[in-house]
């Protein structure tokens, strides 16, 4: 930490240095929340939104920062963009503080570099601006544009990457759907070529159908633009496939920290654990008989001593008081995935007859992706009833339900389309014998 706050010392001019400083691993730092607290309010009303928050940002990663609503993670979202005023600590942008007061040329820089998506698509465009004003407002500030055919060349290369039309650019954004709508405001962050993007639950007010069109959009630029991410969203499920790391907050603290996998295979924090288990199964059955487990903070005793967030190992920090980090380390050491869901398949909530399972897809036996139910299932089995039933039959024993329900309706219609034909075929045959 100290070499991060001398380099921001060094860095006090109103520019970025090329490359952030790095870690230990030789990872380049791209963004560093430091010992962060945020308050609302004055006095006696004050409030503690978060509180000494860190954690570090790697250039070309995404990082999201989880927790239920009200835990802080859009506070600090919209304090890295300097919305929020900081009441302790200090975030630093490639080794340079960009937190408090800070020269007006450097708080234009880190408007240039540091771009924002919103939650609500439909609030954070200007409903009386046309697409090609909302997308050209940034170019326009920051006069990014050599010409009127150059802006106009680039506003119209950005709505083909985010999968829109240019004639679209003469429309307002009341006229769009909601995935339309988002994909109109990362354009308006895209055409700014930045460095690092908050992504403040940027799918939450999406349908599921256009979630994932977003999400490999995003991936898209990352690969193609190297940006970096904070994610910021409460969706587990999601950010496991966005991530490559993530940090879980829990009122306004940050309680545990681990790359993607390591966080789901090894749960250590109990609110983590307590996440992971409220994962919706996309399994009616298993989900019924799914057993939360419910974080109670009251769990933890820190009279004697003051908790800290501890790296154990592997890259993962937890948060607790020293005995509790013995007690993550010693799990963790064992190497053994903790079993972070419970399905109790007795159906009395009796716990003794409970079944525990990882977190993992294959374990907990989520529907088959290939299962689909398709027409072409329908129409085989149609003209070929009898495999048709056979197919049936294998389906529905591996659980194939969607494909097992095609198989069957099919036959079912070419058996009865076999039996009117043979039934017509010996009519016409007694009615020419009589």
């Amino acid at each position: 930490m100290s070499n991060i706050n001398s380099k921001s010392k060094e860095n006090s001019a109103a520019v970025f240095p090329e490359h952030g400083p790095l870690d230990e691993n030789g990872r380049e730092i791209l963004l560093s929340v430091k010992n962060v607290d945020i308050t609302f309010g004055k006095k006696d009303n004050a409030v503690k939104a978060v509180q000494n928050a860190s954690f570090d940002i790697y250039k070309g990663e995404t990082f999201s920062l989880v927790g239920e609503s009200g835990s802080g993670k859009t506070t600090v979202g919209r304090a890295v963009i300097r919305v929020n005023p900081l009441a302790g600590g200090e975030i630093l942008y490639k080794g340079v503080r960009i937190s408090g007061k800070i020269p007006h040329a450097l708080d234009r820089k880190v408007i240039r570099n540091i771009q924002m998506v919103f939650q609500d698509p439909a609030a954070s465009l200007n409903d009386r601006a046309t697409v090609d004003y909302i997308i050209s407002e940034g170019l326009y500030n920051f006069h990014l544009y050599k010409s009127k055919e150059d802006r106009q060349k680039k506003v119209e290369k950005m709505i083909n990457e985010v999968g829109l039309l240019p004639e679209h650019l003469t429309r307002y954004p009341h006229e769009f759907s909601g995935g339309q709508r988002q994909r109109i405001g990362i354009a308006r962050a895209m055409v700014m070529e930045p460095e690092l993007v908050v992504a403040d639950e940027p799918i939450s007010a999406l349908d599921v159908s256009i979630r994932a069109q977003v999400l490999n959009l995003m991936k898209k630029f990352q690969r193609e633009k190297e940006i970096t991410y904070l994610f910021i969203a409460h969706d587990l499920s999601v950010v496991r496939f966005i991530s490559d790391r993530i940090g879980v907050i829990y009122k306004g603290r940050i309680v545990e920290i681990a790359e993607a996998e390591e966080l789901f295979n090894y749960p250590l924090h109990p609110y983590t654990h307590s996440l992971i288990s409220a994962i919706p199964i996309p399994d009616p059955k298993l989900e019924k008989n799914k057993v939360l487990y419910t974080y109670d903070p009251s769990i933890h005793d820190y009279s004697e001593e003051e908790p800290e967030l501890v790296c154990i190992g592997h890259d993962h920090y937890v948060y607790g008081s020293k005995k509790e980090i013995e007690e993550y380390k010693a799990v963790r050491d064992k190497n053994e995935p903790i079993k972070s869901i419970t399905i109790d398949f007795s159906g009395n909530g009796n716990m003794h007859e409970t079944k525990e399972t990882t977190a993992s897809e294959d374990e907990i036996k989520l529907p088959p992706v290939h299962d689909t139910g398709s027409f072409l299932y329908k129409l085989l089995s149609f003209f070929l009833p009898i495999p048709g039933l056979i197919a049936a039959f294998i389906f529905k024993r591996i659980n194939y339900i969607r494909n097992y329900k095609a198989c069957k309706k099919g036959a079912i219609a070419g058996l009865i389309t076999l039996g009117v034909i043979i039934a017509i075929f010996l009519l016409l045959i007694w009615l020419a014998t009589v």
